[in-house]
């Protein structure tokens, strides 16, 4: 199935999925489990709602999951589902593009911009 034809539920997910924070937020957690304010730290330019919003939507849709651990004082870590899990290879694949094509996606933003710019 090609996204073109996916119906709304796919659309929907593969929003949520290559939303603003969700590949790094699951970037992270493939890593290791971590606590909100770990991810936070990770994660410095996301707001506390935005993060929790994502966490909440990551959760819903089975990729994330929240563990109270038995700790003084009781805590909360988030850590990817084995479903979530399944995104690890793809996940890297596109972190990595970003990585290698960063520079040629911003020159050619440039160049466009130059064009369509009043001389």
């Amino acid at each position: 199935m090609k996204p073109a034809e996916l119906d709304d539920d796919g659309r929907r997910l593969l929003n949520q999925l290559f939303g603003k924070w969700s590949m790094l937020v699951l970037d992270a957690l493939c890593e290791r489990p971590r606590r909100f304010n770990e991810l936070r730290q990770q994660l410095p330019a996301v707001t506390p709602k935005s993060l929790t919003a994502c966490l909440r939507r990551l959760e819903r849709d089975g990729m994330v999951e929240r563990v109270v651990v038995s700790t003084e004082p009781v805590a909360v870590e988030y850590g990817v589902t084995p479903l979530g899990r399944t995104l690890r290879l793809p996940l890297q694949a596109m972190m990595e593009w970003f990585v290698d094509h960063l520079d040629d996606v911003e020159a050619a933003r440039s160049g466009y911009d130059e064009q369509r710019s009043p001389s």
